[in-house]
C-alpha cells in the first residue's frame, strides 16, 4: 500500500513533481481532429483561440495503416503551432493495442512540453492509470520536462464505470473523465446503435385515462416522454470527479446534423455538473461554447444573491424566493466559471462586465 506522504512524490528520478491541484482551465469543447488528415491539420493553427481544447486523435477514428502517419502528423503540428490560450491534448491508442507504447515514447520526448493532457481510452481500473503514470514520469525525466502531463480517462466499459472512484483516485495526474457512450453501450450490451444522445424507445408513458366508470382505457392515446439513456452514468461520473477534484465531460454526440438534440444533450450534462463535451465538427464547438458558458441572466442572478447575502449566513428573500447559504455556494460556482471564461473569451467578458447588480 502506498503511503499517503509518497503520493505526491515523482515516480521517476528527475521527473517533475505531480500536481497537488488540477487547474480549472476552461474546456467547454474538446475538438477532435485527425493529425494525419492534411486538410484537418492545415486548419489547426486558425482554430487556436476559437476553441478551448484541440485534441489530436490517434485512436479509433484512425485506420491501422495510418497510425504512424497520424502520430507523426501530431508531432509536426505540436512543434509548429503556438497554442496560446488553447489547450493541446491527444488521445492515444488503447493500452492493449500495438501502437500505444510508440505513441507515448514518441510524443513525450518530441512535444511533451506542448501537451497539456493525454486522454487514455477504455480505462478499466486504477491499474491502467498506474501504468501510464509511471511510464509518463520516466519519459518526462528523460525528456527533461519541468511540468507533468495530465491524464484523462474515458469511461467506455462496464468495468470502468464500476471502478470509477478508484480510477479518479489513481494518480495526482488525473485531470478528468469523459463518457464514451458508443463503446460503453456495446460493452453493456445496450440495444442502441447511436453515438450518445437519447433513443425513441427509451420512454415513460402517461397512465391510461379512465372512462366515466373509472375503467382504464388502455387503447386510448397516451403521451410518452423520451428519457436519457446516460443520466445514471453521467451523474455517477460527476460525483466521482467532484469527490476527487477533477472534471467530468460529456463525450461525443454522433448526429452532426441534429444540432437541436446535441444542444439538449450538452445542456443536460452541463446542468448535472459536466464542464464540457467533445466536438466532432466545428458546428458542435459553437454549441458547446454556448451551453457550457453561464447565461448573462444566470450570472446576474448569482451576483445579486451573493451581494444580498453578505457574509453568506442567514437567509434573504429575492423576487419571492428564499436564498440561503446553500444558494450562495451554488451562485459562487456560477460566478467563478463566468470569471474563468471571461479571461479567454472577449465576447463573454463584454457581456458579463455589462451586468449591473441591483438590490
Amino acid at each position: 500500500m502506498r503511503p499517503a506522504k509518497d503520493f505526491f512524490a515523482p515516480l521517476a528520478v528527475g521527473a517533475p513533481a505531480p500536481p497537488r491541484e488540477i487547474p480549472a482551465r476552461p474546456s467547454r469543447a474538446i475538438h477532435f481532429f485527425d493529425p494525419g488528415n492534411e486538410k484537418m491539420a492545415a486548419k489547426v493553427p486558425a482554430m487556436v483561440g476559437t476553441v478551448d481544447v484541440l485534441l489530436g486523435n490517434l485512436e479509433d477514428a484512425v485506420k491501422a495503416e495510418n497510425k504512424e502517419k497520424s502520430r507523426q502528423g501530431l508531432v509536426d503540428i505540436g512543434k509548429a503551432t503556438d497554442f496560446g490560450p488553447t489547450q493541446f491534448w491527444t488521445r492515444i491508442n488503447s493500452l492493449d493495442s500495438p501502437w500505444v507504447l510508440d505513441d507515448l515514447t514518441t510524443l513525450v520526448p518530441e512535444i511533451g512540453h506542448k501537451l497539456d493532457v493525454i486522454m487514455v481510452p477504455k480505462v478499466q481500473g486504477a491499474e491502467d492509470i498506474h501504468y501510464v503514470d509511471r511510464l509518463l514520469a520516466q519519459l518526462e525525466a528523460k525528456a527533461g520536462l519541468d511540468r507533468p502531463i495530465l491524464v484523462h480517462a474515458i469511461l467506455e466499459t462496464a468495468r470502468g464505470v464500476a471502478n470509477i472512484e478508484e480510477i479518479c483516485a489513481a494518480s495526482p495526474r488525473m485531470q478528468g473523465l469523459s463518457l464514451g457512450p458508443a463503446d460503453l453501450a456495446a460493452d453493456r450490451r445496450m440495444k442502441t446503435t447511436r453515438v450518445g444522445g437519447g433513443h425513441p424507445g427509451y420512454v415513460v408513458r402517461q397512465d391510461p385515462v379512465k372512462d366515466d366508470l373509472g375503467v382504464p382505457q388502455y387503447d386510448a392515446e397516451r403521451t410518452s416522454y423520451q428519457q436519457d439513456l446516460w443520466h445514471y452514468t453521467i451523474a455517477r461520473m460527476v460525483d466521482a470527479c467532484a469527490m476527487h477534484g477533477i472534471y467530468p465531460y460529456y463525450g461525443p454526440f454522433g448526429d452532426i446534423k441534429d444540432t437541436v438534440a446535441c444542444e439538449d444533450q450538452f445542456r443536460n450534462a452541463f446542468l448535472l455538473g459536466c464542464v464540457g463535451a467533445w466536438s466532432l465538427h466545428p458546428v458542435q464547438i459553437t454549441i458547446a461554447n454556448k451551453v457550457f458558458s453561464p447565461s448573462v441572466e444566470d450570472v446576474a442572478h448569482a451576483r445579486r444573491v451573493i451581494a444580498a447575502m453578505g457574509d453568506g449566513t442567514g437567509a434573504v428573500m429575492i423576487d419571492g424566493k428564499m436564498e440561503d447559504d446553500a444558494s450562495v455556494k451554488q451562485c459562487q460556482v456560477m460566478v467563478a466559471l463566468a470569471e474563468e471564461l471571461a479571461e479567454i473569451d472577449p465576447e463573454l467578458k463584454k457581456a458579463y462586465d455589462a451586468i449591473e447588480v441591483t438590490a
